[in-house]
């Protein structure tokens, strides 16, 4: 099966379930594995587009949900679709607004037919189904769409991931019905929780519908560390070897390395840039809260084996002093700091593959 009109996926090494790939999207080709900051709004908080792009970001998300209530999709598409819109020069996938499901539970009710919000802005009722969701991304035009699912916490109960489920499937081939643009790749999204003999049954259902390319969701909701990482071994293996494989959410430096060795291309999370803006940095000699009072008169730099901006011009005395005044300019350089290590974390596992 072809992939979407100026999509290809090629993996270009190997060194045992890890994969070493490229992805060619109509806006750049993606090194994989690769990790995506999140620009939830169109935007990845407190950086500019070139900026994240200075990290080594090929790709970057967008949230369905959030997009469609504010600007609004069709105000998206007439200013050209968001990668006009936001300025952002290499590849974007946008999620489907299912991950909504899960961390707006409070504010939605969920039927076999799709999900009612009321909204965060200002309490509206939002109706979002599999061909709305489908509707609102193609409009907003990212290289990659995802498929509308149900992401039920890891620790619900078996009847709770069953029916999420069941709905996923049926959801992913609405999706694929409800289809227009032949330029936007669609991924296909597999549930289970940590229940092996589910995520294998939806595997095979949702593997053997012709998607682009194939993500693990429901991972990072609610289980250890030592079930996620278990989880996505032996999840990974039951996707198709010859496309993109996505893990949702996920996650720490260490989930990362797990992943990527487990044989997964892709992945988001909010972790490096929300942790930023709490005063969390990640480094090579292990996690930094600038806020702690032991950096009052530190002279050195964030991580001194890093050469970002932010290590290569500011003392941890001085990013502590701007965190205790609430400056932005904390949350930008921390930000930036992170989504560096991020990438140079992953461009290392590549070279690792690569053999050099």
């Amino acid at each position: 099966m072809r992939m979407a009109k100026g999509f290809h996926f090629e993996v270009t090494a190997r060194r045992g379930s890890a994969r070493l790939g490229l992805l060619t999207t109509p806006h750049g080709v993606v090194e994989t594995p690769a990790f995506m900051p999140v620009g939830t709004a169109g935007s990845v908080k407190s950086l500019s587009p070139a900026e994240v792009f200075r990290t080594g970001a090929r790709i970057v998300l967008g949230n369905t949900y959030h997009l469609m209530l504010r600007p609004g999709a069709e105000l998206v598409a007439e200013m050209g679709g968001l990668h006009r819109f936001a300025a952002w020069p290499g590849a974007m996938l946008t999620d489907s607004g299912g991950y909504q499901v899960l961390s707006l539970a409070e504010r939605r009710k969920i039927d076999d037919d799709g999900v009612t919000f009321r909204s965060h802005i200002d309490g509206s009722p939002v109706r979002l189904g599999p061909e709305e969701s489908i509707r609102v991304q193609e409009l907003l035009g990212a290289d990659i769409a995802m498929a509308f699912d149900e992401c039920p916490p890891s620790t619900a109960p078996l009847a709770q991931i069953e029916q999420a489920m069941r709905r996923t499937t049926a959801w992913a081939g609405r999706c694929l019905e409800a289809r227009r643009r032949g330029d936007q790749a669609l991924f296909g999204i597999v549930q289970g929780g940590t229940h092996r003999e589910l995520r294998a049954s939806h595997a095979e259902q949702i593997c053997a519908l012709p998607f682009d390319g194939f993500a693990l969701g429901g991972f990072a909701v609610g289980e250890s560390t030592e079930d996620l990482h278990a989880g996505v071994r032996f999840a990974a293996a039951l996707l198709p070897d010859d496309r993109p494989r996505y893990l949702m959410g996920v996650g720490t430096p260490e989930d990362l390395e797990s992943a990527t060795a487990s044989g997964i291309d892709l992945f988001d999370c909010v972790l490096p840039t929300r942790n930023a803006r709490n005063g969390q940095a990640f480094t090579s000699e292990g996690r930094v809260n600038i806020k702690q009072a032991r950096y009052t008169a530190d002279r050195g730099p964030l991580d001194p084996a890093c050469s970002c901006e932010c290590c290569s011009t500011f003392t941890r005395a001085y990013l502590r002093h701007l965190y205790q005044a609430r400056e932005m300019l904390a949350a930008r350089m921390l930000s930036l700091h992170n989504l560096h290590f991020y990438g140079e974390l992953m461009r290392s596992i590549r070279e690792r593959l690569r053999g050099s």
